[in-house]
């Protein structure tokens, strides 16, 4: 895979971020792929774990913004570069993806690392 073909397979991934339409997350993993949430976790394993792992701690639409930048990519291995920033409460992640792919671009293993710069005091009024 290249950076392009990388580049839309997050896009397709921060879409379904946006809206967890289960078919739209199926879609970005093979049958039998991994996903750690954090590098040290038990993976959430296949499809249909992958899927439920991601329901079960889904971000709410229009709570967050985040861009990407994509580092590297080695030919079935991808490292891409994450900003988060959530709206309520007010807080900044950096995120560090690592994506294995498949023949067919599909992810075979993801692993996400993610720290987080700490909880933004808001103005009130």
């Amino acid at each position: 895979m290249d950076e392009r073909a990388i580049a839309a397979w997050v896009e397709r991934y921060v879409r379904a971020w946006e809206t967890n339409d289960p078919a739209a997350i199926g879609n970005l993993f093979a049958e039998h792929a991994l996903y750690f949430p954090t590098p040290d976790a038990e993976p959430w394993r296949d499809r249909g774990g992958i899927i439920a792992g991601w329901l079960e701690r889904q971000d709410e639409p229009g709570t967050w913004v985040f861009r990407y930048q994509v580092l590297a990519v080695a030919v079935d291995l991808a490292f891409v570069r994450g900003w988060t920033r959530y709206n309520e409460p007010l807080s900044d992640f950096s995120n560090l993806w690592v994506i294995r792919f498949d023949a067919d671009g599909q992810c075979v293993e993801f692993t996400e690392w993610w720290m987080e710069h700490g909880q933004r005091a808001t103005a009130t009024t």
